[in-house]
């Protein structure tokens, strides 16, 4: 049997409306990886009677021009939208795992809806401060997971392209901040940015070796 394609509404977002539960809030972050840049976080409920936008998949399998694309048509066609970022302090201050739960509750905190179910991507988060179904690998799994994927990545790659006009050596428009070669090696001849996180291995490196 052929897989399923992500942008269908999957069987959990279909059982929840079978129940009556019909306000489905897809949660998602991208930036837990990277050594600079924010953890930016998206919660959305898209309309449940309409039929799911072509081409939303797990936001990492497409081309930053279809990313971007589809970004734009999910915002226009979505019934509420929050956005919630952890910025690169927070992230040193707190851990990675607790500033990425922290841009996940901000981001639910600004939908202008109250949601009837919340569904996570990855697994469960006990410190979310809310009820919710975590959805192994959401992101190529759930529907309304993969539109706040694809939100908050084009969101968090502008950012990170903004920023590279700033600091040019890192490649940030091409790597998004994540450790690449390039960026590493700019780390190691030039030390970190206020935008770089510290916690991180390689940039504690570079604090001594750069």
């Amino acid at each position: 049997m052929a897989a399923r394609r992500a942008h269908r509404w999957s069987a959990i977002e279909r059982d929840l409306r079978t129940q009556g539960l019909r306000l489905i809030a897809g949660v998602d972050e991208v930036g837990r990886g990277p050594l600079a840049g924010p953890v930016v976080a998206c919660a959305i409920i898209m309309p449940p009677d309409d039929r799911p936008i072509r081409g939303v998949n797990d936001s990492k399998q497409l081309t930053p021009a279809v990313r971007e694309r589809l970004a734009v048509e999910i915002r226009a066609r979505a019934l509420a939208l929050g956005i919630g970022a952890a910025s690169v302090r927070e992230v040193d201050r707190l851990n990675i795992y607790h500033a990425t739960v922290l841009a996940m509750r901000r981001a639910l905190g600004r939908l202008a809806l109250a949601p009837d179910e919340v569904l996570v991507d990855g697994n469960a988060l006990p410190t979310l401060g809310r009820a919710h179904v975590n959805v192994i690998k959401g992101d190529s799994q759930c529907y309304a997971i993969a539109c706040a994927s694809i939100v908050a990545k084009a969101l968090r790659d502008g950012l990170m392209t903004r920023l590279a006009r700033r600091h040019p050596a890192f490649g940030w428009e091409r790597n998004a901040g994540y450790g690449t070669a390039e960026h590493i090696a700019a780390l190691t001849s030039t030390g970190p940015t206020p935008h770089h996180r510290r916690s991180f291995g390689p940039v504690q490196g570079s604090l001594f070796d750069g």
